[in-house]
């Protein structure tokens, strides 16, 4: 059996497909709103394994884990923060049993503390760094193939996690930051001011293996591709895109978002020709999206084969 190639090496290769939103299908699955969605991983895992694999099935490469929460002060909140090594291996343990025979990617996910750091907040910088420190080991220690330090605003805190994920030894991190549109529409920063140029030139300095962006206000897919042009003019590493599935809306007292796959996949081909290495989607895309995704990548790989074919023949 061969071994498989590191995460940052293989999109190097080709153009990788990640999944969709978990906390929206995790509340279609019966999770009440505001409860922990992490502790599913030990009272439901069935339920989370079934999403992921839905998102294998239609043609997910790369599978995040359901540990967005998974940091001790997060879980803290649920009175779980006895659970964060049992929630954090078994979020791992769950996606790589969902590729099943299929050689995925696991992407342990570490998201924001959720709240800011003193003197803005009430936490220390110490106590941030023992909470990612603590989740970002037990992913490693679980196997995952790659750390995701996702959802940003500030690059304080991205430094902690990206530290985190070096100090456990994950084989591949990633940074990925969440930005919103300004009101003129003119651009997108973080939420604490930080532009994509900055982010990515940032998240290099500090030994990411991989930028991104996830979410975020108006983060659709044009604002994605512009996003990717905009890491690329600055630096030479990969980029992840993880684009919302259009803007929510309050339906009948539930969050829906309003770009179906037949909308949303218009906007994968651009996404390739700019140079994405790995594509998948955040809040509100379902397996259906992602289906849409798989079927537009494998077309273009198709047409790029038969192009390269083409022009070796006349030669």
């Amino acid at each position: 059996m061969t071994t498989k190639a590191l995460l940052q090496d293989a999109i190097r290769e080709r153009t990788l497909l990640g999944d969709g939103a978990m906390g929206t299908q995790l509340m279609l699955a019966g999770l009440e709103q505001g409860n922990c969605g992490e502790e599913w991983n030990l009272v439901h895992p069935e339920r989370v394994l079934a999403i992921q694999r839905c998102y294998v099935e239609a043609g997910s490469d790369c599978l995040i884990t359901n540990t967005f929460g998974g940091s001790r002060i997060m879980l803290n909140r649920h009175g779980n923060a006895d659970q964060v090594l049992a929630i954090n291996k078994a979020g791992v343990a769950i996606a790589r049993e969902a590729f099943g025979e299929k050689r995925g990617y696991v992407l342990g996910d570490i998201g924001p503390f959720g709240g800011l750091l003193a003197p803005f907040g009430d936490f220390t910088e110490e106590q941030v760094r023992d909470a990612f420190d603590e989740q970002a080991a037990a992913l490693v220690d679980g196997g995952a193939d790659a750390i995701i330090v996702e959802t940003q605003t500030s690059l304080e805190e991205l430094q902690i996690g990206i530290e985190a994920a070096k100090k456990a030894g994950a084989p591949c991190i990633i940074g990925s930051m969440a930005y919103d549109v300004t009101l003129d529409g003119s651009t997108f920063r973080t939420m604490m001011g930080v532009d994509p140029e900055r982010a990515a030139e940032f998240m290099e300095e500090h030994g990411a293996h991989i930028v991104a962006l996830n979410c975020g206000t108006g983060m659709e897919m044009e604002r994605a591709l512009e996003a990717v042009k905009r890491y690329k003019n600055v630096t030479g590493l990969p980029v992840m895109v993880q684009p919302n599935a259009g803007k929510p809306r309050l339906v009948n007292m539930k969050i829906l978002y309003d770009e179906s796959p037949e909308q949303m996949v218009k906007g994968v081909v651009p996404l390739l020709d700019a140079g994405a290495n790995i594509i998948g989607a955040c809040c509100g895309s379902t397996p259906d999206h992602i289906r849409a995704f798989r079927a537009a990548m494998d077309e273009y790989c198709e047409s790029r084969r038969s192009i390269g074919q083409g022009v070796m023949r006349e030669s």
